[in-house]
């Protein structure tokens, strides 16, 4: 037992214990149960594997294996044969990145359904490397979004200054721009190292047939073989993901006209506003704010409109010139298709040509009001991407869970920043192995028993309740400077848990507060009922409680329900931004009640 010491005001310090990790009461008890004599065997580890974590599947070689790479890891604590485990080794192994809630990393779903299936993970203006007004233009975001298994990528493409090229850049004139081709060879090379799985280039077009014609030259000289093109102009519905595995895909409208570089232009009014309805610095507003989000809906006087609410700001104003280049027509392979009439009109459904619309995200919140069933209904064979509004000069992101749970595939996010809508994007994609695929579950993809189409608002009875014991977390003095968090104290952890899904089963809940300490042990329990656990997201947070001041963050992440395990499990917390702490982890228990 060691001790750390903190200087308070200059005159003294005060001391504090800084102990190791020990296990839980009821770890303790467990091995006990599972052990002989102290020792665990290699029957008593598949036993408890298979009656305690649920592992049905598993072997006596897997056992074997798990157990020599926990005593390598710490010779230190095992004098004993190689195939047995001690009471320190059996706790070093149930709260080590090996003891994962999720199940294995490798693609599962079935990947031969049309891709409007599918949630795709998708990024908004992934060329910016920060805010959307004055930030420079990058090949490195886009790099970055690629190997985090983002499968779409926006790219806005304007004339240089003297008209005879093409650069990428946001707006026409605020941002610092970077060269197409750049950005093309950027994403032929990193495309497919997170994933095999079609990537595709949404194109924001503002260019003059000539310059079409470079970028086609450009598309088909730099991917070649990698492009996909088809000969029809439509599909009755899009290929599968598997039927396009290392494929890139150009998806924009087609060209008919050639659109003026006008400035984005965004009300002042906005830009000192801002938006920070979900995010905000500290603690927020929680998800499960949305029961008030969908009944603050049905306040707004929404109706059909004669004309179609604003496309992207982009678009607007645009000079009617000659037509596109044939060339480049060519090379689009998915179709967006523009907005025309009311609200109802622009979820019409052709069966013989799938499509793709774009919503910026406060016209779909109108959408779903009185045309929920429509969405959901267009997206089981067309394709619809929501991005941000153009207040959010900050580059945050939305609520993503209205967008799923209507079946929209591409919820659009700004990938430069971080906050709690993102940790909800990147806990979604970590199901299906990380490929930036997610199947949607059934019932957003078939009508009811009654041909009912699913109603997120609606409260429905409880499929089954979620049990989650938060034991420990360790960590933290490995990651964190010893004054990070408190200059004068250890930390005070408390965890934040709880569900994002629809209205009816998101909720926040709370630990107790464990004062200076770095290794907290709450052992506290908690239940969280479940009407639709296929749309439902795991939600964990830590922070350090601060009287005076706003409290610290200390760790996050976001898992699938779909995919988490039962049993004592090591969750690996992240950092703000989605990146995984090399030692920061909680032991935690989940079952099924």
């Amino acid at each position: 037992m060691s001790k750390e010491s903190y200087g308070v005001c200059w005159c003294f310090r005060r001391k504090f214990k800084l102990g190791t990790a020990e296990p839980p009461q009821e770890i303790k008890e467990l091995f006990e149960v599972y052990s002989e004599n102290g020792i665990m065997s290699t029957d008593n580890l598949v036993k408890f594997m298979t009656e305690v974590q649920g592992e049905d599947e598993i072997t006596g070689e897997h056992v074997e294996s798990i157990m020599e790479e926990a005593n390598h890891k710490h010779r230190h604590l095992h004098l004993h044969h190689r195939k047995t485990m001690t009471l320190e080794t059996f706790f070093r192994y149930l709260i080590s990145d090996t003891n994962s809630p999720l199940l294995p990393p490798r693609v599962h779903h079935d990947m031969t359904a049309p891709v409007s299936h599918y949630y795709i993970y998708t990024g908004h203006n992934s060329y910016l490397t920060g805010n959307q007004l004055s930030s420079n233009c990058s090949d490195a975001p886009i790099i970055d979004a690629l190997h985090r298994g983002v499968r779409v990528i926006e790219l806005d493409m304007w004339p240089n200054s003297t008209k005879d090229n093409v650069h990428i850049l946001h707006g026409g004139t605020l941002t610092t721009p970077v060269e197409l081709l750049k950005c093309l060879k950027s994403i032929k090379e990193h495309a497919f190292v997170a994933s095999e799985y079609p990537v595709v280039l949404t194109l924001e077009d503002h260019l003059t047939p000539k310059l079409q014609a470079v970028v086609a030259k450009m598309v088909t000289e730099t991917f070649g073989d990698l492009l996909f093109t088809s000969k029809s102009e439509s599909f009755p519905e899009f290929p599968s993901p598997e039927s396009l595995k290392k494929k890139i895909i150009i998806s924009t409208k087609p060209p008919k006209e050639y659109l003026a570089s006008d400035s984005v232009k965004v009300a002042q009014s906005d830009i000192q506003k801002g938006d920070n309805s979900f995010e905000e610095k500290g603690w927020g507003t929680e998800v499960s704010d949305m029961k008030s989000e969908f009944e603050g809906f049905d306040r707004y006087e929404v109706e059909d409109a004669e004309s179609p609410l604003e496309d992207d700001p982009k678009d607007r104003n645009a000079n009617t010139k000659q037509n596109a280049d044939p060339e480049y027509k060519h090379l689009i392979a998915i179709r967006a298709r523009k907005r025309k009439g009311g609200i109802k009109d622009w979820f019409h459904d052709d069966p013989s040509s799938a499509t793709r619309i774009s919503l910026r995200e406060h016209n779909l919140e109108h959408a779903v009001i009185n045309h929920g069933a429509d969405v959901i209904r267009f997206t089981r064979r067309n394709l619809l991407r929501i991005f941000p509004k153009g207040s959010r000069v900050d580059s945050s992101n939305y609520n993503p869970l209205i967008g799923w749970m209507h079946g929209t595939q591409m919820v659009a996010f700004n990938m430069q920043g971080h906050g709690r809508p993102l940790w909800l994007m990147q806990g979604l994609f970590r199901a299906n192995g990380g490929c930036g695929y997610v199947k949607k579950p059934e019932i957003l993809l078939k009508d009811g028993p009654d041909n009912e189409v699913f109603d997120p608002k609606k409260k429905l009875q409880v499929k089954q309740t979620l049990k989650v014991k938060i034991f420990m977390g360790e960590g933290w003095h490995l990651d964190f400077k010893r004054t990070h968090f408190d200059l004068y104290s250890p930390p005070d952890f408390y965890v934040k848990i709880g569900i994002a899904g629809v209205p009816a089963d998101s909720v926040m809940k709370k630990t107790k507060i464990i004062e200076d300490n770095w290794i907290p042990t709450w052992n506290e329990e908690f239940e969280f009922p479940l009407t639709v656990p296929e749309l439902a997201l795991l939600r964990i947070e830590v922070h350090e409680y601060d009287m005076s001041e706003k409290d610290d963050f200390g760790g996050q992440t976001c898992l699938p329900m779909s995919e988490l395990k039962t049993g004592i499990r090591a969750v690996a917390l992240h950092d703000e931004k989605g990146d995984k702490y090399k030692s920061v982890k909680l032991l935690a228990r989940f079952e099924y009640v």
